[in-house]
């Protein structure tokens, strides 16, 4: 077995501690030798323990004078900073050479970002190919109508989670995780319904390891560089790492092995086959031939573990977030009858009432794409992010005769996309209905123009800029053919309140959203609604 996270952690920050203290004993012993001096040795391994404290809050203390003056300089005010008692252990741990793998993420060079920018995740072709979406969706709302036929409402945030999980798998694994199949659970009171198989099923095993390890890691995130101190005895992630592990090495053997062999037979992937993204991973042009190589296998190429990232990373992105955006979709069309009888009636002219969405009906549904946008706007699945500086910033004050702010290099900044979204400043107040109400025409009419045209980056769901999610356009097709496929088949969507958890009490006294919300909005990667009993009717 290898070491726990926190071990490791420590083995591999001993230098950060020894070499200044080595250099100090070191010192010392010889300006006594030379000045004949004599100090008794536990003294000298006392100051020369203290030479790693020192030199931190040296550097500290010079880092904050340096940035400091640099801002008086420019006649501005130091960025604000996040006040917290745990400031002083979170800067030592910071300063930690070590950097410890997490579950999600490993370290990503130049060519493993061409391959997250490649065709299989960004071309018209490989998007509106949607035979998987069909497949999927046929068979959850197949299950919404059985469960409604029993008279029971619907968690439709677990469905659509099953939905999207299987279908990213599919697409991004060429393998579904069938959690479909497992089925899918009773009102709370009615749980004692439930088949076994929707806990033991392999599907169900994969998902709540995915569940729990992204929990952990969140956690990770929260506790910033000092996490693996929390986890001294044991790694908290890896057990759930390896329940997934057990589907997703199969797939990738899979892969490896069909690759190798086109390889060492000197041909071609098949054109006509169709293309996964585990399948890009391990095709040319990124992997040509082992002969260029000298390695015996692919395998000896490629890392296994790079790819098993890699598609974690991109699992958690095209399950989570389409579900988000999707239920609090649903959460929508309940609380505006008058948006789903128009997002229908435009689903009838473009598309029909049993008729499959192409890719050119979908792009001609002006009102879905605003529905969405709407939704992303007050509900984005990523309600919060950061940056890191690359170099000293000033940035100017909003306020009139306000001082400028000077961002030091390598601070990390936090933004709001929840609070972005949804600033009447950048919004409207002027407009009924103001920023604060759903309204998917400010996406149509001239306020279109009038606030977000000359200001695009006040709309960030998938954020912006060249880091602008990779997948934005796939995780529009995937929720506007689910909203087809359901408005073609279900009509009148109303809250279950027996069922659904109501926000706390004391946000009916609020002066936003808060004070109209009927669900409990939560987040931790991702937004979602809190789960126990948060189904939706149908």
């Amino acid at each position: 077995m290898g070491l726990s996270p926190g071990l490791a952690y420590l083995l591999r920050t001993l230098p950060y501690f020894a070499v200044p203290s080595a250099v100090t004993y070191a010192t010392l012993k010889v300006l006594l030798r030379q000045t004949d001096t004599a100090l008794p040795t536990p003294v000298i391994v006392f100051l020369s323990l203290l030479a790693r404290p020192v030199l931190f809050f040296y550097n500290l203390y010079y880092s904050e004078w340096a940035d400091n003056k640099a801002a008086a300089v420019h006649g501005a005010i130091i960025v604000p900073k996040n006040p917290s008692k745990a400031v002083i252990l979170y800067q030592i741990c910071k300063k930690l050479a070590a950097i410890v793998d997490n579950f999600m993420l490993t370290k990503m060079d130049t060519d493993r970002r061409s391959l997250l920018s490649s065709p299989t995740m960004s071309s018209r072709e490989r998007i509106s190919d949607f035979h998987i979406y069909d497949r999927n969706a046929t068979i959850s709302l197949q299950m919404a109508k059985k469960r409604l036929a029993e008279g029971y409402s619907i968690d439709f945030q677990d469905l659509i989670a099953r939905f999207t999980l299987d279908s990213a798998a599919e697409f991004l694994f060429g393998g579904s995780v069938e959690s479909l199949s497992a089925g899918m659970p009773y009102p709370g009171q009615e749980s004692s319904k439930e088949n076994s198989s929707l806990h033991d099923h392999p599907a169900s095993i994969f998902a709540d390891s995915f569940m729990e390890g992204l929990h952990h890691t969140v956690m990770r995130i929260r506790m910033g560089d000092a996490w693996p101190l929390d986890e001294l005895m044991s790694d908290r992630v890896l057990p759930f790492r390896k329940a997934m592990d057990v589907f997703i090495d199969p797939l990738m053997k899979k892969a490896l092995d069909k690759r190798e062999q086109q390889l060492l037979n000197d041909k071609s992937p098949d054109e006509e086959e169709e293309e996964t993204f585990i399948s890009h991973l391990v095709t040319e042009p990124y992997y040509s031939s082992l002969a260029t190589t000298g390695a015996n296998t692919l395998s000896s190429i490629l890392d296994p573990k790079v790819i098993k990232d890699e598609l974690i990373n991109l699992l958690l992105a095209g399950r989570d977030t389409t579900m988000c955006l999707l239920s609090f979709a649903v959460y929508m069309l309940a609380e505006h009858p008058d948006i789903e009888t128009r997002l229908r009636n435009e689903i009838l002219e473009k598309v029909g009432a049993n008729e499959t969405p192409t890719y050119d009906q979908m792009r001609e549904m002006k009102y879905m794409r605003a529905f969405l946008n709407e939704v992303l706007r007050l509900y984005p699945p990523v309600p919060a992010d950061s940056r890191i500086s690359t170099k000293a910033t000033v940035l100017p004050s909003k306020k009139a005769g306000g001082k400028p702010i000077y961002v030091p290099a390598n601070t990390t900044v936090l933004y709001s996309v929840t609070n972005i979204h949804r600033r009447e400043d950048l919004w409207g107040p002027d407009d009924i209905p103001t920023a604060l109400k759903f309204d998917p025409d400010r996406f149509i009419d001239e306020r279109l123009k009038k606030y977000f045209t000359p200001n695009p980056f006040i709309f960030c769901p998938f954020n912006a800029g060249p880091r602008i999610c990779i997948g934005q356009q796939f995780a529009y097709h995937e929720a506007t053919f689910y909203l087809v496929r359901l408005l073609q088949q279900f009509t009148e969507f109303s809250l279950d309140q027996s069922a659904n958890t109501p926000p706390p009490a004391e946000w009916k006294f609020g002066d936003n959203l808060k004070g109209t919300e009927k669900i409990f909005p939560m987040a931790h990667v991702t937004m979602y609604i809190k789960l126990l009993s948060s189904e939706v009717s149908l």
